[in-house]
C-alpha cells in the first residue's frame, strides 16, 4: 500500500487560523454591542417621546403657573427677595418648556464643513464594503460604514477621524506579504476591535445610568407590576396643576382687594 502523505501545518499557518478565528469571534461580539446599543438608544428615544407627550409638557404647564404666581407675589409684597424668587421660577419654566418642546421646533438643516465632507469620502474610499476583500470583511465593512455615517450625520468628525486612523493602522506598510505580516495586521484588528467593544460597553453604561434611562427602567417595572407609572405620574401632576391654579386665583384676589 502507498504510504498515507499527512500534511502538517507550519507554526505561522497554524497562528494565523487561530488569529482568523479570534477576529471572527470578536468582530460577531462587536456587531452584537453595536445591535444591543442601537436598540437601546432607539428604545430610549421612543421613551423620551412618550415622557414629554404624557408629563413633560404638564411640567412645563405646571412651572408656568408657579412662575405667574411667583410674579404676582412681586405685586403683593414689592420685595428684593420676591423678585428673585419670580426670576429664578421663570427661568426655571422656561427650561422645563425648552425641555418638552424643543423637539418640536425646527431643525436646522445640517451643513457639514468641507473638512467634515472630505474626511468622510476619505474613510469611504478605504471601508466601503465593494472594497472588502472577502465575504467577513465585507460584513465588518458594513458595520465601520453605519458607524461612519452616524458620525457624519451628527458632525462628529472625532470618531470619523479615528476610523480613518485605526484603517490606517490596521494597513500600514508591513515588511513582507506573507503569514507573518498578515498575522500581525489581524492582530491589530483584533486589537481594535477589542478596544471598540470597550468604548460601547462604556457608553451603555452611561445611558443607563442617566435619568431619562432609570425612569424608563423604572415604567419597564411598573408595566411588569400591570402599572403604568407615566400616566400615574400625568394624574399626579394635573392634581398639582389644579392646586396651583387655586393659588394663583387666591392671590389674585389679594391683589385685586389691595387695588393693585
Amino acid at each position: 500500500m502507498p504510504a498515507e502523505i499527512i500534511l502538517q501545518q507550519t507554526p505561522d499557518a497554524a497562528a494565523l487560523l487561530g488569529k482568523r478565528e479570534q477576529l471572527a469571534t470578536v468582530r460577531t461580539t462587536l456587531a452584537e454591542r453595536e445591535s444591543e446599543l442601537a436598540q437601546l438608544r432607539a428604545q430610549l428615544k421612543t421613551f423620551e417621546g412618550r415622557y414629554l407627550r404624557q408629563v413633560g409638557i404638564l411640567y412645563a404647564e405646571l412651572d408656568d403657573l408657579e412662575a405667574r404666581i411667583a410674579e404676582r407675589e412681586v405685586d403683593l409684597y414689592n420685595s428684593d427677595s420676591a423678585r428673585r424668587r419670580a426670576e429664578e421660577t421663570r427661568q426655571r419654566a422656561q427650561d422645563t418648556y425648552d425641555a418638552a418642546f424643543g423637539d418640536a421646533r425646527e431643525a436646522e438643516e445640517f451643513d457639514p464643513p468641507p473638512s467634515l465632507k472630505t474626511l468622510f469620502r476619505d474613510i469611504a474610499k478605504r471601508i466601503h464594503p465593494d472594497f472588502a476583500r472577502d465575504g467577513a470583511e465585507q460584513k465588518h465593512f458594513t458595520l465601520l460604514m453605519a458607524r461612519a455615517n452616524q458620525a457624519y450625520s451628527r458632525g462628529d468628525a472625532e470618531t470619523l477621524q479615528r476610523l480613518l486612523d485605526d484603517h490606517r493602522e490596521i494597513n500600514a506598510s508591513i515588511a513582507g506579504e506573507g503569514a507573518a505580516a498578515e498575522l500581525l495586521r489581524i492582530t491589530r484588528q483584533i486589537q481594535h476591535a477589542e478596544r471598540d467593544i470597550a468604548t460601547l460597553d462604556a457608553e451603555r453604561h452611561t445611558l443607563l445610568a442617566g435619568e431619562l434611562a432609570q425612569l424608563y427602567l423604572e415604567a419597564d417595572t411598573s408595566a411588569r407590576e400591570h402599572r403604568d407609572l407615566l400616566t400615574e405620574l400625568a394624574t399626579s401632576l394635573r392634581e398639582q396643576i389644579a392646586d396651583a391654579r387655586r393659588r394663583f386665583e387666591l392671590i389674585d384676589r389679594q391683589i385685586s382687594a389691595h387695588g393693585r
